[in-house]
């Protein structure tokens, strides 16, 4: 049975997905130490200077607004600030491979950061998933390449 679609909206954001990306650029330079994956789950390790734990939650509750499909969990304990990611249950269900390639698209953030949305699209082109935009570039729809579907219009 397929998974549902899973589609980011940044329709209502105050920021475009370019400068989310730049954002995470300038975290990751500025204060990640580390990071982990298992199989259900990424873990950002950040260091716990001044801001950064609220820099963090303000992140991943905007980034929680736009792709719900990910749930996220952030503590901050002995000088560091975590930043747990996996998906929400039964998303990509039935569909190993794909949960797989979003969980390591933010494993691998740091490394590709740079290389912004549209490098995004590629990586994840490169693991199997169509990811289709609105004509107004506010929603993305991410899919098992070849299954597709239309994306809905802002």
């Amino acid at each position: 049975m397929p998974s549902e679609p899973i589609v980011c909206d940044l329709t209502g954001a105050r920021d475009t997905a370019e400068e989310r990306m730049a954002e995470y650029e300038r975290l990751f330079a500025q204060s990640l130490t580390g990071r982990e994956r298992t199989e259900q789950q990424v873990r950002l390790l950040f260091r716990a200077d001044d801001g950064v734990e609220a820099w963090v939650r303000d992140l991943a509750a905007r980034e929680k607004a736009c792709c719900p499909f990910y749930d996220f969990r952030i503590s901050a304990a002995a000088g560091e600030v975590r930043w747990e990611i996996g998906l929400v249950e039964g998303v990509a269900a039935g569909d190993e491979d794909m949960a797989r390639t979003m969980l390591d698209e933010f494993y691998d953030a740091p490394d590709n950061v740079a290389g912004g949305v549209a490098g995004m699209k590629q990586r994840l082109s490169q693991g199997g998933i169509a990811v289709t935009t609105s004509e107004s570039g506010t929603v993305m729809r991410f899919d098992r390449a070849g299954t597709g579907g239309g994306v809905p219009e802002a």
